[in-house]
């Protein structure tokens, strides 16, 4: 058997077309174009990196982006003060800060003082929240990405036993509530979850979000399973390693590797919750 390959590129090209197209109508009708900041706090590269592609993807779309930098050395106050100031520009409809943050800042601050009607990348407990209770709100967009990657791959969530491998705030627990918002029945495991490997295998939709390159390999997978790679390790070389090794392509019925896969998807759903959020703020005036 070999994986039938879900490609991350064709889908997030997709949604891209369709947020492009939207603004369009939208600017034609006399409406202003969504407004997205991105808010980086250092230099790591990694991070200059996707601020720049989100920079370029955003304006190919039709959004207008602002570059925001914080001093770190200014500690939270100078990220909270950022964070005010774009809170108050009516023309920013979506704000992204960049994470991890280098210390002293801390991810909480961004948690709690980002308003969640511009937090595009649902890290607010607001949003969270509204997620945790299946109300309409501003979610995760990896996990985001990655249930939109299944629907337009037709695997059947409804009633299908679903794996999510890994924990952390940004992708496993967002995506395991989004999954049951889809029939879906969910264990979530971590490091300290029992004989791991045994639940693995029972997974109709295997979700591995660790950061571990390789984690899981073909005698983890249950013949025919669908497996989504969420890890995104950079290599020596620079190029992304996923938290599924190669060879279960050799046993899944359908495979969304990294590169390739989740990470694209990523920024083309940022780029769509922008859009949701200028929307969401036009109707509450």
């Amino acid at each position: 058997m070999t994986a039938e390959l879900i490609d991350g590129r064709a889908a997030a090209e997709a949604v891209r077309r369709d947020v492009a197209q939207a603004i369009a109508e939208r600017v034609g009708v006399g409406k202003s174009a969504p407004g997205l900041a991105t808010v980086l706090a250092g230099d790591d590269p990694a991070s200059v990196w996707y601020v720049g592609s989100i920079g370029r993807q955003a304006r190919r779309a039709g959004i207008v982006w602002s570059d925001v930098r914080v001093d770190a050395k200014g500690g939270d106050a100078a990220l909270r003060a950022a964070l005010h100031e774009l809170n108050e520009n009516a023309a920013v409809h979506g704000v992204i800060v960049m994470l991890p943050l280098p210390a002293p800042l801390t991810s909480a601050t961004v948690a709690e003082h980002l308003d969640p009607e511009k937090d595009v990348d649902g890290i607010t407990s607001t949003n969270i929240g509204r997620l945790a209770l299946g109300v309409p709100g501003l979610y995760p967009c990896t996990p985001l990405g990655g249930i939109e990657l299944l629907k337009r791959s037709g695997v059947e969530l409804v009633g299908a036993d679903a794996v999510v491998v890994g924990r952390s705030a940004i992708v496993g627990k967002p995506l395991a509530l989004l999954l049951v918002a889809e029939h879906a029945t969910v264990t979530v495991c971590h490091t300290r979850t029992r004989d791991r490997e045994s639940i693995y295998r029972r997974a109709d939709v295997l979700c591995a979000a660790t950061g571990k390159p390789g984690l899981i390999t073909r005698d983890m997978v249950k013949p025919g399973a669908t497996v989504i790679d969420f890890g995104t390790t950079p290599g020596d070389d620079g190029k992304l390693i996923g938290d599924v090794a190669p060879d279960v392509a050799e046993v899944a019925g359908k495979l969304c590797p990294i590169p390739g896969g989740t990470e694209l998807m990523t920024t083309a759903i940022l780029l769509r919750n922008t859009l949701e959020a200028a929307r969401r703020q036009e109707a509450w005036r």
